[in-house]
């Protein structure tokens, strides 16, 4: 059966694109989900006509993405994770954290975009690829600290630990009086 692609189908083809798929699968997965047409004569005009302005609606949305990779490419994003001694992170940051971030600087990516083939979990600075268009990929760097270690927290606690033993026998005096 030959069909013309609707939208893009992934090992398949483009939007457009005249294939020969099986008939079971043209019949009941492409059809039904509106990804592809019958090809025949009348619908390959009108696919014709789709093709040319999903190619301009694809140089537009080319162009916007362009933009877009200008303003993302100087911008580092920091995250503070707890982490073990040997700089592994006890979580991670994900393509999720990653597109919240970006969204409190103002640029709204959908965290589909964001190109981590797994979460980050160790500490240090990465490059994270961000597909905004077919053709145009961002590169976001992102930094992964560490928080504030516990010998950090044991001398905070020091410092107040001598004000905490003089309070006491103050009290047990109280006390036994």
């Amino acid at each position: 059966m030959e069909v013309i692609l609707k939208e893009d189908v992934a090992n398949l083809g483009h939007r457009g694109d005249v294939v020969k798929v099986a008939d079971g699968y043209g019949r009941n997965f492409l059809l039904p989900r509106k990804l592809a047409l019958q090809a025949t004569v009348a619908n390959k005009v009108v696919i014709e006509q789709m093709k040319n302005a999903a190619a301009r609606r694809s140089a537009t949305e080319k162009t916007q993405a362009e933009e877009l990779v200008a303003k993302l490419e100087p911008i580092v994003l920091s995250f503070t994770r707890k982490s073990g001694e040997a700089g592994h992170l006890f979580g991670s940051v994900t393509s999720s954290d990653i597109a919240a971030a970006l969204e409190t600087k103002g640029f709204e990516v959908d965290r589909r975009k964001i190109q981590l083939d797994e979460p980050l979990k160790s500490l240090g600075d990465f490059s994270v690829a961000i597909k905004l268009h077919r053709e145009v990929t961002a590169h976001v760097k992102v930094q992964v600290l560490a928080e504030a270690t516990a010998e950090a927290a044991t001398e905070a606690n020091s410092e107040a630990a001598p004000e905490a033993a003089t309070a006491e026998p103050a009290e047990e005096a109280v006390a036994s009086e």
